[in-house]
């Protein structure tokens, strides 16, 4: 079958080699927009590299290492969080419930886990394989990866695990299993955002669910110099971090 005209050969990276330049990767008239390259390794290292350009990493067992910086980019600004009223009234009911916690960092490698484990809409795997997970748990005792966890009565049922560096925070996975479970830990990472005047939260493509939380498609070069600026700043204390109660009532709360 011919190469699709809008597709050129795709990079293949050696260890060690540098990824090329996200403006390389296939534009929207390809099969992948916003494939850039494939590795045969994931590591640490390559982690801190590719996020530090704005390029991540995304593909299934069996597959190659393949890497991504899509145009545009689908970005939630923590200020244009939609704070849904039955989010808001979740939170609400958490806040008098004794056994009710949300904290960043106490258990970071079963919340991957768990991420790796959560059915997805429309697929019967997970992009969250095993050299990702030990990839990620190896960022996180660097500092870099983190997690937001919501506990209930001493157990873990929601959760999300993102990468930060300085006030650049990229949003990977998440993973509930309660009713907006996902939405609030996703509520405590922005009004830490908001606190810290961290601008926006990387949610790598653009997708309904996002849509209807506040997040926007931004182009690929705004976001990229985004980063440059952001990555440079101060790094949050995640681990000593809670929920901002007074910034989250004040966010929009309608459509």
């Amino acid at each position: 079958m011919p190469r699709n005209a809008y597709e050129p050969p795709l990079t293949w990276i050696e260890p060690g080699q540098a990824l090329p330049s996200p403006e390389q990767a296939w534009g929207p008239h390809s099969s992948a927009p916003g494939l850039l390259a494939a590795s045969p390794d994931l590591s640490a290292m390559r982690l801190v590299a590719s996020y530090s350009q704005g390029i991540f990493p995304w593909y299934s067992s069996g597959q190659p290492v393949l890497w991504w910086s899509p145009d545009p980019r689908m970005v939630l600004r923590p200020q244009n969080f939609r704070l849904h009223r039955s989010l808001r009234q979740a939170l609400k009911r958490g806040q008098l419930d004794p056994g009710f916690s949300l904290c960043f960092d106490k258990d970071f490698h079963q919340v991957i886990e768990r991420c790796s484990q959560a059915p997805r809409t429309g697929q019967s795997g997970t992009w969250i394989v095993p050299d990702m997970v030990k990839a990620y748990q190896e960022l996180h005792s660097m500092g870099l990866a983190h997690s937001a966890e919501l506990w209930l009565n001493g157990s873990l049922v929601a959760g999300l695990y993102f990468v930060a560096m300085g006030h650049a925070v990229f949003g990977e996975s998440m993973f509930t299993t309660v009713t907006d479970g996902s939405k609030m830990a996703l509520a405590m990472l922005v009004s830490v955002c908001l606190e810290h005047g961290i601008e926006a939260i990387d949610c790598q493509q653009n997708t309904r669910h996002l849509a209807s939380l506040g997040a926007a498609e931004m182009p690929r070069a705004d976001f990229l110099a985004q980063v440059q600026q952001a990555r440079h700043m101060p790094p949050v204390d995640w681990g000593s971090q809670s929920l901002y109660w007074d910034l989250l009532v004040t966010l929009d709360n309608t459509l």
